[in-house]
């Protein structure tokens, strides 16, 4: 476990040094994970489809609801760009979404259980991908 927290605080450290360097862009569209600039726009299309990734694992739009307190199979979404910074003191809403989507487990919200969510979106997308929803969740006021 140590080992793994090590490695989140390089990668973390290291993806602010890469987003610092990477310069202009409109910071309201786009945003940096793990050193990549995620687009909103494709992270919705990828967000909207029914299967996705590799193995066509369950897509977002089948578990979690846009809708205010519905339900599918994971929590709603609706308002998770704002509420991501504050389920894990120290880390900012673009570190929370990042990390659920390649790490579900790490974090679960109350009144959820373990495990239920497809565990291999880390391997399964690549870090485009993973930017690009984390961009659109980001969105999600």
């Amino acid at each position: 476990m140590r080992k793994f927290l090590m490695i989140l605080v390089l990668v973390l450290a290291l993806s602010l040094v890469l987003a610092a360097c990477g310069g202009g862009g409109d910071a309201s569209s786009e945003t940096a994970s793990v050193g990549v600039v995620g687009n909103p726009a494709r992270g919705q299309k990828l967000y909207e489809q029914t299967t996705i990734g590799t193995a066509s694992a369950p897509g977002c739009v089948t578990c979690h609801s846009l809708e205010p307190d519905v339900v599918l199979v994971g929590p709603s979404h609706a308002g998770v760009g704002t509420r991501a910074a504050t389920y894990v003191a120290g880390m900012s809403a673009e570190e929370y979404l990042h990390e659920s989507i390649v790490t579900p487990d790490a974090h679960i919200v109350d009144g959820f259980t373990p495990g239920v969510m497809y565990q291999n979106f880390g391997a399964e997308l690549n870090d485009q991908e993973i930017a690009d929803l984390v961009a659109y969740l980001l969105t999600l006021k």
